[in-house]
């Protein structure tokens, strides 16, 4: 299955919708290229609807890494939420749920980022 990425932005919020399967290490570079432009924009938070993401590998982890160094080097945050099973075992697995802020809905992820 191929890997997509969709961007909402509004104001200073962008929600990344991300799709299919992230396992190849250049699979998401224009996504890390559109989210230096968010960046550059000042865009500063960033809710990842990760509820069409079927699988996702280490590389897929290094991009969420990537994602949320962006958002906290401007000042702002990165919420991942619509995580499915297996993916939600793989943050719990590596402990990357210590780093990144997770949350069941859009709308739960829409009230972290605004704190």
């Amino acid at each position: 299955m191929v890997f997509e990425y969709f961007i909402t932005q509004e104001a200073n919020t962008a929600t990344i919708t991300l799709k299919g399967e992230l396992i190849e290490k250049n699979q998401a570079n224009d996504l890390i290229k559109e989210a230096d432009e968010l960046s550059a924009a000042n865009c500063q938070k960033w809710a990842i609807d990760m509820s069409e993401l079927k699988y996702m590998n280490s590389n897929g982890l290094n991009t969420l890494i990537q994602l949320l160094t962006k958002a906290r080097k401007i000042g702002g945050e990165a919420v991942l939420y619509n995580l499915n099973k297996k993916i939600q075992e793989l943050i719990l697995i590596t402990k990357l749920n210590t780093l990144f802020k997770v949350a069941g809905t859009k709308e739960e992820a829409m009230k972290i980022l605004e704190n």
